[in-house]
Parts: structure tokens; sequence; C-alpha cells
């Protein structure tokens, strides 16, 4: 029953080791779509995913084009805060692509326009905030595919 967290061009080390701790408690899969904003070694990767790094079921891609040509029949969504749909909306299913953009600008601005109908945001509900952290909107995510499947396993 896993999920398939998908981060592309990611930048910051702690959310990418906290997100593959995540992917490890969830059952999920973690695909990580290069270039990266930090070395695969970096010490804060490995820090903020402790000794679980190891055991994290990871898939490593040359690029975006090396990540779609690879998935082409896989089913995705994209998460955006310019999404007009609702996390929860989400219709998850078994081996579903949850599909996350870098931190600092998020999904390429291409795959939301090619992909309108399957873009979904995880509400807020201050005008004081754009978005949230990458590694917490995950978690959000994922975990309410788990509650939403939860008859599944």
């Amino acid at each position: 029953m896993p999920l398939n967290i998908v981060l592309i061009e990611p930048e910051i080390p702690n959310n990418t080791g906290n997100i593959g701790r995540l992917a490890l408690a969830s059952g999920s899969n973690l695909h990580l779509v290069k270039p990266f904003g930090f070395e695969i070694n970096d010490s804060r990767l490995k820090r903020a995913g402790l000794d679980y790094w190891p055991h994290v079921n990871i898939t490593y891609y040359e690029n975006i084009e090396d990540f779609f040509k690879r998935n082409k029949d896989e089913k995705m969504v994209f998460l955006s805060s310019h999404g007009t749909k609702q996390h929860w909306e989400i219709p998850f299913e078994d081996n579903l692509f949850l599909v996350f953009g870098k931190e600092s600008v998020g999904l390429p601005k291409t795959i939301a326009e090619q992909q309108p109908d399957k873009l979904f945001k995880i509400p807020l509900y201050s005008k004081h905030i754009r978005s949230l952290n990458l590694a917490n909107a995950v978690s959000i995510t994922v975990y309410e595919g788990l509650r939403q499947l939860k008859d599944n396993f």
C-alpha cells in the first residue's frame, strides 16, 4: 500500500532528511529528482534522517525528464500553493505519486499549467503566510492519504 513521495530538486538537506524519515515511518517510497541544493552525503541530511536513511526506499533521477520518462504510466498528483482543490480531495490510492516542488519556488510552472486538474493545495488560514515548510506539507499530505486508505492495510 505504499505511497510515493516525489521531491523535485530539493534544496534543504534537513527537509529531505526529515522526509526520508517520514517515508520510512509511513511505508512510503521516496523519489529524489536532481539537481539537489546539497550533496547527498551532507551531514545535515544524515542528522535529520538519523540512522534511518539506509532503510529508506529511495529512487534517484538525474532530472525531471528522467523522472517523468521512467514513471510515465503512474498515477500522480501535484502539490502547490497555487492548487485550487484541497489536499483532502486527492483521490488517494495505492502507489499514488505525490509530487512536491523545491522549497524556494515550488513546482515548475510548466507542471502546474499542464496538470491543473491534478493540482492540490493545503489550505492556509492566514494572509500572513505564503506556504508551509516542505517537510510539514509532505507530512500532512502523506498522513491524510494513510487516513483515507486505512482500510487497505
